[in-house]
C-alpha cells in the first residue's frame, strides 16, 4: 500500500454489507413462489385431441420406412454410420468418393451408395429436414442484392415442434418471488420477465388463450477466411419459450440459421455517408423480407404443435435483438456514439444515469416521423432527425405487431463488457501502472484450473479475444493491490473503481436475479462512477463518454424485462459462426459459395434429425417425457469425482516427503487416525495418543488430480457430467525432451464441517500436497472394528483462517501460511471436506520480487489475497 507520504483521497465505496449480500444470495437456493398468469387461458391448448408427435410425423414423412429397419432409408447400421461419418466428421466429397472407389471397400461395407453424389441424393430426396433456403433478390437504390433465407414461420414451427424441447417449453408468463409475501421479485428465464407478462395482457384483450412465442433475432457479420476479405452475414433465430440452459448449448440446436444477408461493401459509392445509408437500407430491406411473415400471425395467431402433439394458438412476436453495438445502432436506426435505448446526449454518456435519468426513446414519435416518407426526402430527413433516428427507408420493425425495437436491444456481455469496459480498464491500468510491472506480476501468478497464465505478460497481446479479456479480468484486481501510482497518489480510488467494474461484470452474468441482487448490481456500477476520477488524475482519461459504459446503466431494466443476460448473450451466437458459417464455407469450392453453404447446412441438419429419429426407434418409440419445471439456481450442485485407479498404485512415504513436500505426513496421518476413531478427544489428547500410533506400512496409492463435476438435467438421455473445476497435486516431472516440469500443488477451499452454501464462515484455505487412500490391509489394526475411514484422504498445509471482514477498498481476504515453531501446520483430512479449488493472488509489494516464479510463488510469498473472481461459483460463494 502507499507509504506515509502518499496523497490520501476519500473514495466512496458504499459496497453492500457482506451480510446483506449473503442473505440476498442465500435465497437463490430455495424454491421460488410462483404466481401464474391470471385467468387460466394463457398458453392453453386449442384442442383436447393430440396430433402426432414430431417423431411420429417424421416417421410418416419418410419415403422408405420399413418397420423392421430403424435406419431407413439407409439399409443397415453400417450404411447409416458411414453416411453420418461422411457428413459430420469425414473429409471432403472428393476424398470420400475416392475412398469408396477403392476396390472392395463398398462391397465389404455393404453400402447402398458408391460415391458422395449418390449419398447426397439419398439425403436430399429421402430425408425430411428443416425449411429449405431460398434465394431472393432485394432491390435497393436500383441495385440488386442476393439474399438466402428461410421461411421464418416454418422455422418457428420446426423449433416449437422439436421433441427434445417439448417437456420444457414455457407457454405462459409467470411472476416468481423469493419470499412468501411476494415482495422480492426474481428473474431468470424469459417468461419471468415483465415484457412477456405485459405483452400477454395486451394480446389477451382481443385474443384470449394466446400463447406468446418470443422471437429472439441475432445478426453479426463474420470473417470466413484468415486472409482475404470473404465475409458472411448470418441471421440467427431462437425462441424465448425454450429454457436458456438449452438455448446456450450449440449441441442442442435450439438456434436456427434464418439466412445470409448480402455482404457487399458498396465500394462503388465513393461518398462514405451515402455508402453507409445504402448499406443500412440493404440491411433493413433484407430483414423486412425475412420478418414480414410475422406480421399477421403475430397479431392474430397461428396453430403451432409442440413435439408432444399439443396444439396451441401461437403469436410469434419479435421480442429481442442480440448483437454488438454497431449492429444495435444499425437495427435501431440510430447514429454511432448514441444510445439505442434512451436519448442521452453524446457528451453525457459517461455520467451515472441513475441519478440523472434520460428519457427512453419514444416509439410513437419515431413512427410518426416514418409516416412522413411520402412527403419528400427533405421533410422525411428532417422528421427523422427530430425524432433521433436515421432516415432509413422502411425500418424492418416499422410494422411488426407489439414490437418496440428501442426496448428490444438487449445487453451484450461479450462486446459491451469484455470487449468494451474490461478492454478499456486494462488499457488504463497499463498506462497508469506501467506495462513492465504489470507483465512481471502476471508471470508470477500461481496456476489454477480457472485461471489462464499469461507467461509472457499481457502488454504484447494482439487481437485480444473476449475470452482472453475474461481471463485477465479474473486476476486484474489482485495484481494492482499494492502497486505504486504516479505522483504518489493513493491507490484506494483505483481499487474501488476496479472492484466496482468487476462486481458489475460478475453480477451482470448471474443466471438468476432478484430485486435485491439487482440493487447490488446497480451499487457496483455506482462505485465505479464514484471513483472513476482517479483515471483523470492519473492522466489516462479526460472523459468517459463511452456508449458501452453508458449501456451498463440499462442492464437492470432489461433483466427485469427479458430475464437474466444469459437469455441473450452474443457469446452463444458467436459460437454459432463456427458451425453455421465458417465450417460451411470450408465445405465449398470457394466460388459462388452461398448456394453451396446453404445446401451443406441443410444436409447436415437432416443427418442430425435422422440420428435423433433412429435413437427414438431403437429406444422403442417412447412417448414424449412429461417433466416438472426445473427450479432455477446459481449453480448446480458440485460432485467430487476421482479416477477409478490411482495415478501411482504404490508410493513410498519417504517419497511423499521428498517429492511431494509432505514433511509431516506420518505425524498428520497418526493424528487423523486417532481423531477419526475417537472424535471426542481434545487436541492435547490427540497429540498424546498419536505418538503411540505405528504405521505398519510404507507405501500408499496416490492420486494426482481431484475433479469436480456438475450434472446437467436438461441433457437429453439423462444427466451428463461436466468438469467445472479440478485440483492438481503432482510433483516435478522430467520429460523425454530433457525439460523438467515443475511440481504443482494447488490450493483449495476446505470445509471444517460448519461451512454453508455461501460465505467464508466454516471454510479455510489449504494447499493440497498429497491425495491418497488406505488399503484394507492398512486399515486393519489402525482403526477399531466397525470403523472405516473415507476412501480418499488428503494431506494439506493450512493457511490462516479468514478474518471477520475482508480487506478494505479491494474487499478480498488476506491469508498467510499457518506456522508453528517455524514449520507449516499440516493435517490429513477426508477428501470430501475439500469443496473446490481456490486461487491465491500474491501480495507483491511495490515491485514483484524477481526470484518469484509461477511455480514457486506459493512457497516464497509470505501473504496472499484470496481471489474471488476466478469463476462465477467462487464469486457467489466467497464473501
Amino acid at each position: 500500500m502507499p507509504g506515509p507520504d502518499a496523497v490520501i483521497d476519500t473514495p466512496v465505496l458504499a459496497a453492500p454489507a457482506r451480510e446483506a449480500r449473503k442473505a440476498a444470495e442465500d435465497r437463490f437456493h430455495h424454491q421460488p413462489v410462483i404466481e401464474k398468469y391470471p385467468g387460466g387461458m394463457a398458453g392453453k391448448p386449442i384442442s383436447i385431441a393430440r396430433a402426432q408427435t414430431s417423431e411420429q410425423a417424421y416417421q410418416a414423412s419418410l419415403q422408405d420406412n420399413p418397420a423392421t429397419n430403424p435406419y431407413a432409408p439407409f439399409t443397415s447400421k453400417m450404411d447409416w454410420d458411414v453416411a453420418r461419418w461422411a457428413k459430420l466428421r469425414g473429409a471432403g466429397s472428393t476424398a470420400f468418393s475416392d475412398l469408396l472407389n477403392i476396390e472392395g471397400v463398398r462391397d465389404s461395407l455393404n453400402l447402398s451408395y458408391g460415391n458422395s453424389v449418390q449419398l447426397n441424393k439419398i439425403i436430399d430426396e429421402k430425408l425430411p429436414g428443416r425449411p429449405k433456403f431460398v434465394r431472393s433478390e432485394v432491390v435497393v437504390d436500383g441495385e440488386v442484392f442476393a439474399l438466402y433465407s428461410r421461411d421464418i414461420l416454418e422455422c418457428v414451427r420446426a423449433l416449437w415442434g422439436d421433441t427434445d424441447f417439448a417437456p420444457y417449453l414455457f407457454v405462459a408468463p409467470e411472476r416468481h418471488y423469493i419470499d412468501k409475501d411476494k415482495t422480492i421479485r426474481m428473474y431468470h428465464n424469459m417468461h419471468t420477465g415483465k415484457w412477456w407478462w405485459s405483452t400477454q395482457a395486451v394480446v389477451e384483450q382481443d385474443h384470449p388463450g394466446a400463447t406468446i412465442i418470443p422471437i429472439i433475432i441475432s445478426s453479426d457479420k463474420t470473417q470466413l477466411t484468415v486472409f482475404g476479405n470473404k465475409t458472411a452475414y448470418p441471421v440467427y433465430m431462437t425462441l424465448g419459450n425454450i429454457p436458456k440452459e438449452i438455448r446456450r448449448k450449440p449441441s442442442r440446436r435450439a438456434y436456427v440459421l434464418l439466412g445470409y444477408l448480402p455482404t457487399s461493401k458498396m465500394k462503388n459509392i465513393k461518398n462514405k455517408a451515402a455508402r453507409r445509408r445504402v448499406l443500412a437500407n440493404v440491411f433493413h430491406a433484407c430483414m423486412t423480407f425475412i420478418l414480414a411473415p410475422l406480421k399477421a400471425p403475430g397479431a392474430t395467431g397461428m396453430p403451432v404443435t409442440s413435439g408432444d402433439g399439443v396444439t396451441r394458438r401461437g403469436h410469434p412476436i419479435y421480442a429481442t435483438f442480440v448483437g454488438d453495438y454497431p449492429e444495435q445502432c444499425l437495427a435501431a436506426g440510430i447514429k454511432a456514439f448514441e444510445c439505442p435505448t434512451c436519448e442521452v446526449p453524446r457528451d453525457e454518456l459517461g455520467e451515472e444515469s441513475e441519478e440523472h435519468p434520460f428519457p427512453l426513446r419514444d416509439l410513437e414519435k419515431i413512427l410518426a416521423a416514418l409516416d412522413t416518407l411520402d412527403e419528400g426526402p427533405a421533410i422525411y430527413a428532417q422528421a427523422c432527425a427530430d425524432a433521433g433516428i436515421k432516415p432509413i427507408y422502411h425500418p424492418f420493425w416499422e410494422d411488426l405487431p407489439y414490437t418496440n425495437i428501442f426496448r428490444s436491444i438487449s445487453p451484450d456481455i461479450l462486446h459491451q463488457l469484455y470487449q468494451g469496459i474490461v478492454k478499456h480498464l486494462i488499457s488504463w491500468i497499463k498506462s497508469a501502472c506501467g506495462e513492465e510491472e504489470i507483465d512481471a506480476r502476471c508471470r508470477r501468478l500461481p496456476p489454477n484450473h480457472n485461471i489462464r497464465l499469461f507467461t509472457n505478460g499481457i502488454s504484447d497481446l494482439n487481437r485480444v479475444t473476449g475470452k482472453e479479456h475474461d481471463q485477465i479480468s479474473r486476476f486484474l484486481l489482485g495484481i494492482i493491490i499494492d502497486i505504486p501510482l504516479p505522483n504518489n497518489l493513493s491507490s484506494s480510488r483505483l481499487l474501488a473503481a476496479v472492484r466496482g467494474v468487476l462486481d458489475f461484470l460478475h453480477l451482470a452474468q448471474y443466471p438468476m436475479h432478484t430485486s435485491e441482487t439487482l440493487s447490488h448490481q446497480a451499487n457496483a456500477l455506482r462505485r465505479f462512477h464514484d471513483n472513476k476520477s482517479i483515471f483523470v488524475d492519473l492522466g489516462v482519461r479526460d472523459n468517459f463518454n463511452l456508449p458501452k459504459l453508458h449501456n451498463c446503466a440499462h442492464y437492470n431494466m432489461y433483466i427485469k424485462l427479458f430475464g437474466t443476460s444469459d437469455n441473450y448473450n452474443t457469446e452463444y451466437t458467436e459460437r454459432l459462426h463456427i458451425d453455421l458459417a465458417k465450417d460451411a464455407y470450408r465445405s465449398t469450392n470457394f466460388k459462388d459459395e452461398f448456394p453451396q453453404m446453404t445446401l451443406w447446412l441443410e444436409r447436415k441438419e437432416k443427418i442430425f434429425r435422422h440420428e435423433k429419429f433412429i435413437h427414438w426407434r431403437l429406444d422403442g418409440c417412447p412417448a414424449p417425457a412429461s417433466l416438472k419445471p426445473l427450479p432455477p439456481g446459481i449453480v448446480y450442485e458440485r460432485r467430487l469425482k476421482m479416477t477409478k485407479h490411482p495415478t501411482h498404485k504404490s508410493v513410498r512415504i519417504n517419497s511423499l516427503v521428498a517429492d511431494y513436500g509432505a514433511d509431516s505426513f506420518r505425524d498428520a496421518l497418526a493424528r487423523f487416525i486417532v481423531q477419526f476413531a475417537t472424535p471426542s478427544l481434545s487436541r492435547a489428547q490427540i497429540e498424546a495418543e498419536s505418538a503411540s500410533v505405528s504405521l505398519h506400512f510404507n507405501r500408499v496409492p496416490v492420486y494426482h488430480r481431484i475433479k469436480f463435476v456438475t450434472e446437467d438435467p436438461y441433457t437429453a438421455g439423462g444427466p451428463a457430467d461436466s468438469v467445472v473445476d479440478s485440483i492438481h497435486v503432482q510433483p516435478r516431472k522430467s520429460m523425454r525432451s530433457g525439460k523438467e516440469l515443475p511440481g504443482r500443488f494447488d490450493t483449495a477451499l476446505v470445509n471444517d464441517g460448519s461451512g454453508g452454501i455461501t460465505g467464508a464462515a466454516g471454510y479455510r484455505v489449504a494447499q493440497v500436497r498429497v491425495v491418497f487412500s488406505l488399503k484394507p490391509s492398512h486399515i486393519k489394526g489402525l482403526f477399531p472394528v466397525g470403523i472405516s475411514p473415507p476412501k480418499y484422504l488428503a494431506y494439506v498445509e493450512w493457511f490462516s483462517p479468514f478474518t471477520p471482514q475482508p480487506e478494505p477498498h479491494h474487499l478480498m481476504y488476506k491469508v498467510r501460511r499457518s506456522m508453528k515453531d517455524g514449520e507449516r501446520i499440516a493435517s490429513v483430512i477426508p477428501l470430501a471436506n475439500i469443496r473446490r479449488s481456490v486461487h491465491l493472488l500474491p501480495k507483491f509489494g511495490p515491485v514483484a520480487p524477481p526470484e518469484w516464479t509461477s511455480s514457486n510463488v506459493l512457497d516464497l510469498c509470505p501473504a496472499f489475497f484470496v481471489n474471488c473472481f476466478s469463476d462465477r461459483h467462487v464469486y457467489a460463494t466467497l464473501y
